[in-house]
């Protein structure tokens, strides 16, 4: 299984989420993501590593819409 490359945008919408919501497991289920990487981007972009980040700036998702996108992708492979 090879490992899966995310934008740094769709990171930052996740982490957003987390952020707001409090619950990072029902973030990770909505995106289909473990809820330890969810708990790491939020690690990552809090020490920085990723740069100063205005979480305001970041274009909000529609799960729905990146569920939908994954399905799509996954009949592709």
């Amino acid at each position: 299984m090879t490992r899966r490359k995310y934008s740094i945008d769709f990171k930052k919408q996740v982490v957003k989420e987390a952020k707001e919501t409090g619950n990072l497991a029902a973030v990770a289920r909505r995106y289909e993501l473990s809820a330890n990487m969810v708990g790491r981007w939020k690690r990552e972009f809090e020490s920085g590593k990723h740069g100063e980040i205005d979480f305001s700036m970041v274009p909000v998702l529609d799960a729905e819409e990146v569920v939908k996108e994954n399905e799509q992708l996954k009949r592709l492979l």
